[in-house]
């Protein structure tokens, strides 16, 4: 694929996160845009306003003619039903009809390469890493998984760098058509069984997924992953590991820690958000800076700049009688770090969790382990399934996991309930948990708290 040869571009599932970076890289370049999704969002509203053609219609009569034309690049996501109208229509036609990943891959071939990998921690990490490549002045293009708070965006243009950061999607296999300079695996816990059928075929694919760095290239593993490269620096929070930490302390909500890396020392490192599992993140940044040439007061600073990602241990409100935090959390791991995270930062606070299950599949397939991380929460009210791409599965419902809880302060409440529950609770510390439609109760539980 000539990028110089394609005058349009269009987006099946254009809302989604990934697909608007995208959507917003071609535009930038001076690209015709447009796409399909579902429904309106934030991030359809931001593409319109930014010059993005958007419709919700699943209709192939709305979309307007120059999408149509022959040369016209056809993006979409795995994520759309395999019924829908318009996939059929491109997919059926004489069009180039590329998955978003596989465009990834045409854009960052040519650059110096930098792909997080793993089934949770990529976001946080390549954010992280884009940060720091950005404020230091090596620069980057980043395509990213969340809205990076320090740019309120997806996506980081810099014309004059030929370094790219990218999250590399185990869904679907989609990371297989990266081929990084610098590989990054933050975790490889089993995840997308619909797709994989079982934690070993997962597995198979983050080793296929090393097998695709660079020759010279270097492989940043999370210390115990059983992954292997010619060249592998590990780091984790345990001695043995070649990035280590050492002297954590919280302090006024986050933590100050020291490090011990290949090149040296770093005392009084500070990660500017909070939750535990964001020491390694920012071991696995560390890393990767060095490998970049970055010195280490350049380092420390941008990591204390970093604001974070939108809804990945996101403070809400934060003060002396009440913290809200929203997180992305949706597997029985995260919940876990999330959780336990808020548990060390803010004791002998009582913890009250909101948690919206995603996908029917995933809440079969590890009802044990949620219910094991949901109990670490004080109070637990769960909302309905996300379905998201999915439909029900007999037997498979939030009442499933209420029943697995050992709890006993724990209930079902409707998303429209969920707002007047909490006004009528002691609240100390909130947690809104999930990867569905949760984020639209940010802001009314925000004004109903205040």
């Amino acid at each position: 694929m000539n990028l110089e040869n394609i005058n349009s571009v269009y987006f099946i599932g254009v809302g989604g996160i990934g697909m608007s970076a995208l959507a917003r890289y071609f535009n930038a370049i001076g690209k015709q845009v447009g796409g399909y999704d579902k429904t309106a969002s934030p991030l359809t509203d931001a593409l319109i306003n930014e010059g993005v053609f958007v419709h919700y219609d699943d209709n192939v009569d709305v979309i307007p003619a120059l999408y149509k034309e022959k040369d016209c690049l056809v993006v979409y996501t795995p994520a759309i039903p395999k019924e829908s109208v318009v996939l059929n229509f491109f997919l059926n036609g004489d069009w180039e009809v590329m998955k978003r990943s596989q465009v990834l891959g045409v854009i960052t071939s040519n650059s110096f390469a930098v792909a997080v990998a793993g089934t949770h921690g990529k976001t946080t990490t390549s954010s992280m890493i884009a940060h720091l490549l950005d404020s230091t002045g090596v620069g980057c293009n980043a395509f990213l998984g969340g809205i990076a708070s320090n740019y309120n965006s997806n996506l980081i243009l810099n014309a004059e760098s030929n370094n790219s950061v990218v999250e590399a999607d185990e869904f679907d296999r989609s990371f297989l058509t990266l081929s990084p300079d610098i590989a990054v695996v933050t975790s490889t816990d089993a995840d997308h069984l619909d797709i994989y059928g079982g934690h070993n075929e997962l597995l198979q694919s983050f080793k296929d997924f090393v097998g695709k760095l660079k020759e010279s290239g270097t492989l940043i593993l999370r210390h115990g992953l059983n992954l292997q490269h010619k060249n592998t620096i590990t780091y984790g929070f345990e001695r043995e590991a070649d990035i280590s930490v050492s002297s954590i302390k919280a302090e006024n909500g986050n933590y100050v820690f020291d490090v011990k890396s290949t090149r040296g020392k770093y005392k009084g490192v500070q990660v500017g958000l909070p939750g535990r599992h964001n020491i390694e993140n920012a071991l696995a940044t560390i890393a990767v800076a060095e490998l970049m040439g970055v010195d280490e007061v350049n380092i420390v600073k941008a990591l204390k700049s970093f604001k974070g990602v939108k809804r990945r241990f996101e403070r809400i409100i934060t003060s002396e009688k009440l913290t809200y935090i929203d997180d992305y959390a949706h597997h029985p791991k995260e919940l876990e770090m999330c959780i336990s995270s808020v548990k060390e930062l803010y004791p002998n606070k009582k913890v009250t969790g909101i948690f919206q299950p995603h996908l029917f599949t995933r809440t079969r397939d590890f009802a044990d382990d949620f219910a094991v991380s949901l109990d670490l929460l004080d109070e637990a009210i769960l909302m309905d399934i996300y379905p998201a791409r999915e439909l029900p599965i007999d037997g498979v419902t939030s009442e499933l996991l209420l029943q697995k809880m050992t709890s006993t302060v724990k209930e079902i409440v409707q998303a429209k309930d969920v707002v007047e529950n909490i006004k009528n609770r002691e609240i100390e510390v909130l947690l809104t948990l999930g990867a569905g439609d949760i984020d639209r109760l940010i802001e009314p539980l925000k004004l109903a708290l205040s």
